[in-house]
């Protein structure tokens, strides 16, 4: 289904969202190598992040050293939850056409919703190691757990 930018798609409420299956088309390969991407991104950014850090922690004597530890482990978060409330997509998602939606108005998802998203994934990923993810072979819209509870959905961008 091809939409302006000027218009608005309203689908009647019996109808689900997303049923095309071109928007679904090589999503999950998609997703890892986005996921690959990203992760470089953030290595670039947590690598930058604690040299200032570092720097931060000279200056206060080693008194905001702590902190800096948790600062550092929120970078993952901040990047993926921000980007996708803000942009829609991660760069890694951006360069491989895809991009996040809610599955309850078909809109861009908001920051809420990104953020438990985000938190979902490394929270399931660290607890089975990345088992979790294996839910997405089995639908076919590619879904996983944390794609489910946070209601949200990863698309082809292009097929929109």
């Amino acid at each position: 289904m091809q939409n302006s930018l000027s218009t608005t798609v309203s689908y009647p409420e019996d109808e689900p969202l997303f049923v095309e299956p071109a928007l679904f088309q090589g999503v999950a390969l998609r997703r890892i190598f986005a996921y690959a991407i990203d992760v470089l991104l953030i290595a670039v950014l947590g690598g930058l992040a604690a040299i200032l850090l570092g720097i931060v922690g000279l200056v206060t004597f080693g008194l905001l050293t702590p902190l800096n530890v948790f600062l550092l482990a929120l970078l993952p978060v901040l990047y993926h939850a921000g980007l996708i409330s803000y942009y829609g997509a991660t760069p890694g998602m951006s360069l491989l056409d895809l991009t996040v939606r809610s599955t309850t108005d078909g809109g861009p998802a908001d920051p809420l919703q990104a953020v438990i998203m985000t938190v979902l994934f490394y929270v399931s990923v660290a607890a089975t190691s990345w088992l979790i993810l294996v839910v997405a072979l089995f639908n076919r819209r590619r879904r996983t757990m944390h794609d489910y509870f946070s209601s949200t959905i990863v698309l082809r961008r292009s097929r929109l």
